[in-house]
């Protein structure tokens, strides 16, 4: 993202000062001619790893070149991933039955790259319209695969969590779940098993209080870990011990989850 090119390398020092081993960086990028954007820079740093994707917004941009250069991109060694991808009805960047078409068609992609998924789902206002349409189309086109994913920056009910983790998903808390009005998002966080859930930022934008309107950053997602702790009756270091076991053990990175 733009947001970090000013001090991109700070940012992550800062991130490693703040205790965090791994990051995940989201590729979805700015949508088609920049689909390779998160590999660049995960084959820069060690501790981090990379998704691919084409985000909801930008699904009408997206061509049979662009899901043919995805899944040569996939198949990368530092791509453990495929997102974010799913169903976006409050901008609606895109129309409704491209956002569906791109979304199943990268199911499919990400079946054959055997990926799990990361997925971003934000209905229109007031509604759980683009719950029910996207947790039906992962029951029909991706559940029987398997490979389970994430349901990044829950913003959901519990009954949304619970019908994902039946299909095998982690849950990913970011900071909103700080916010006065997260009330629904703190409710869910206090149901989720603590084996099945993930932090995270979503960087830039989000940022947890206390450095709401601010650029978020990566360093920032102790606060996510501090208010799941108080909503749980645990530390922040409980909180960032267990969510990072959950990662590691979720991607298969047995050498990360045996040295914690």
């Amino acid at each position: 993202m733009e947001q970090f090119d000013s001090d991109r390398s700070a940012m992550l020092q800062r991130a490693n000062d703040a205790g965090i081993e791994t990051i995940l960086a989201i590729g979805s990028g700015t949508g088609p001619g920049s689909l390779d954007c998160a590999i660049r820079l995960a084959e820069q740093y060690e501790f981090l790893y990379a998704t691919i994707g084409i985000h909801p917004h930008e699904a009408k941009l997206a061509s049979d070149t662009d899901f043919e250069e995805l899944a040569q991109l996939a198949k990368r060694p530092k791509v453990i991933a495929w997102g974010e991808i799913g169903l976006d009805y409050f901008y609606d960047h895109s129309p409704r039955d491209v956002q569906q078409q791109v979304f199943i068609k990268q199911l499919q992609l990400a079946q054959v790259a055997r990926l799990p998924i990361v997925i971003h789902c934000r209905p229109s206002d007031h509604n759980e319209d683009a719950w029910l349409d996207c947790l039906k189309l992962l029951n029909e086109h991706w559940a029987p695969s398997g490979l389970g994913g994430i349901l990044h920056c829950f913003t959901g009910a519990g009954e949304h969590a619970q019908r994902a983790l039946d299909m095998g998903f982690m849950i990913s808390f970011a900071g909103n779940v700080t916010f006065p009005k997260g009330q629904q998002i703190r409710e869910a966080a206090k149901q989720v098993p603590l084996d099945r859930m993930l932090i995270e930022t979503d960087s830039p934008f989000l940022a947890p209080v206390p450095h709401r309107g601010k650029r978020n950053e990566p360093s920032f997602v102790k606060e996510v870990a501090r208010q799941v702790g108080e909503l749980r009756g645990l530390s922040t270091e409980d909180i960032g011990l267990q969510t990072a076991k959950n990662f590691y053990r979720f991607f298969s990175l047995r050498e990360k989850l045996n040295s914690i």
